[in-house]
């Protein structure tokens, strides 16, 4: 594999995808090699993004791969590094379309480089997916466990919205898919993590904008049967431990015209209602372990540094126990 953009000792490779002839989609596979003394005996950590997001977690990677793991992440098509010319940054009308670059992870992971256990970590919209692909393939024994890191489980709007709302969506979405939602997304989120504005981590804007990609129609509609399909209730066979923040300023967040800036939501969720993932995280299997944590941001790994820390113990923990 070549060296990635991230630098030694990440490596990358392009995993080439269906698609139409003349604009084949691919994804790409980023390694981090075990580091611990007795080599990848763990086995090995694959991370799936969320939206408008890739993988530039170092320290996530670091984390693991000090602990036996060999450290995988997946950059979905038209995200990131796979994001190609002439895409739609972000764009699917399918969730299950990112099955194959998940299917094909696995098998590289298990079959090319001889992983007999693999953790699957999926973030925000990459939790959802995750979730879904994991009852899909339950059946196959590729995956050993699910940690889920602020999942995206339900639309953190009001009752109208969720309902009235996502069957508006649902024709919408079905008859013209490219169509741009006016209301967009807030770029508090993005502030309150990127090293220019009230973060600590350094990121590419043109792959992860602070103000977000345009939230299309179609996408929604994906996420809403999505999620629709997982209230219903999934069938996921290996241990799952859901992480979610401790509470959520959602409202706030999406009023971002007439909202200042606070340091409050750097200690909460302001992307997603905890209270939702707390809700729906039953749904997802049979053996769900759900844990809040205390001053989390929507990405609980990109929390201040005792939180992150505190997270981080949680899943060791708790992988420990099931492993």
């Amino acid at each position: 594999m070549p060296p990635d953009i991230l630098g030694h000792p990440f490596q990358t490779r392009e995993l080439p995808l269906g698609g139409e002839p003349d604009h084949p989609a691919s994804a790409t596979l980023v390694r981090h090699p075990a580091t611990a003394a007795e080599g990848a005996t763990r086995g090995a950590v694959l991370h799936v993004h969320g939206f408008v997001d890739y993988f530039f977690q170092v320290e996530l990677a670091r984390h693991f791969a000090a602990r036996g793991f060999d450290f995988y992440a997946v950059d979905l098509r038209a995200h990131g590094r796979s994001l190609r010319q002439g895409e739609m940054p972000n764009y699917v009308t399918d969730l299950s379309l990112y099955f194959e670059e998940l299917d094909t992870a696995a098998r590289v992971i298990r079959e090319e480089d001889g992983h007999r256990g693999l953790v699957l970590l999926g973030h925000s919209t990459g939790g959802l997916v995750a979730s879904l692909w994991a009852h899909e393939r339950r059946h196959d024994d590729v995956l050993d466990a699910l940690v889920l890191n602020s999942p995206w489980l339900d639309l953190a709007e009001p009752w109208l919205t969720r309902t009235v709302g996502t069957a508006l969506v649902d024709v919408v979405g079905g008859l013209w898919p490219t169509w741009v939602l006016p209301k967009g997304l807030s770029p508090v989120y993005g502030q309150s993590i990127h090293v220019d504005h009230h973060g600590e981590w350094d990121f590419r804007t043109e792959w992860k904008p602070i103000e977000g990609f345009p939230v299309r129609a179609g996408w929604l509609r994906a996420i809403r049967r999505g999620q629709a399909r997982l209230h219903r209730g999934l069938d996921v066979r290996v241990p799952v431990l859901v992480l979610h923040s401790a509470r959520s300023i959602v409202g706030s967040a999406r009023r971002r015209r007439e909202k200042r800036w606070q340091d409050d939501v750097l200690r909460a969720d302001t992307v997603l209602d905890v209270a939702q993932i707390a809700r729906w995280a039953p749904r997802i299997g049979r053996r769900v372990t759900t844990t809040p944590i205390e001053g989390g941001m929507h990405d609980l790994f990109l929390s201040a540094e005792p939180v992150r820390r505190h997270a981080l113990s949680e899943v060791d923990t708790w992988l420990d126990s099931v492993r």
